[in-house]
């Protein structure tokens, strides 16, 4: 597989030794970098996945007219996790 470079950026030397600072061992710049890369698009992904599931729900309550109040939820979760956790407990 080929590989890319990512653009190269100017930042404030504040900003570089602050990135610097939290390197763990053995770790370089470069690998902070691509990782945190790595993790933005992680996030943004699942960020617009979760929007569009929303966005998909409420249009499914507006075509049905059944909507849940948010204690009736918290209700139905608190019972699967109570349901899991009764579960775990007998393995």
């Amino acid at each position: 597989m080929k590989t890319a470079t990512l653009p190269s950026l100017r930042v404030d030397p504040e900003l570089r030794a602050a990135a610097e600072s939290v390197l763990e061992e053995g770790e370089s710049l470069s690998a902070f970098v691509e990782n945190s890369v790595k993790a933005q698009i992680h996030y943004r992904k699942t960020q617009a996945e979760f929007i569009a599931r929303g966005l998909a729900s409420l249009a499914e309550s507006e075509r049905t007219g059944v909507y849940f109040t948010s204690e009736e939820v918290l209700s139905e979760l608190k019972g699967m996790l109570d349901a899991k956790r009764a579960e775990s407990a007998v393995k």
